[in-house]
């Protein structure tokens, strides 16, 4: 069972922006390799995090405006967000541990 929000142009400012929870946004392509090796890390974020973050996924091949809006350029962008403002912005692939360490301090700031 995954944990992570599919979020779409029409949701995003309800489940991300309105969120009370701190929320990692996963940016992503079917056809990228790397967001593919990182998706599985972030389904397991989202399962231990349940009720203290939310895990949200945008296709960026969906979702063409809300990528422009956050200039995303490259996937996977993930964006970390706490009252409906960035906090930190992290492009490619990188560790669960320093994912989940950006997720404590984000809590902690919000």
């Amino acid at each position: 069972m995954k944990n992570t929000i599919e979020i779409t142009e029409s949701n995003f400012e309800a489940e991300v922006l309105k969120s009370t929870q701190p929320v990692l946004v996963d940016f992503w392509a079917e056809w990228c390799g790397p967001c593919k090796m990182l998706s599985p890390l972030l389904d397991e974020i989202a399962t231990e995090q349940a009720g203290r973050v939310k895990v949200a996924k945008v296709n960026v091949d969906n979702n063409p405006t809300l990528a422009a809006r956050y200039g995303i350029r490259s996937i996977p962008t993930l964006l970390y967000i706490a009252n409906g403002e960035v906090r930190h912005k992290c492009v490619g692939v990188t560790s669960k541990s320093a994912i989940v360490s950006k997720l404590e301090r984000l809590a902690v700031a919000a």
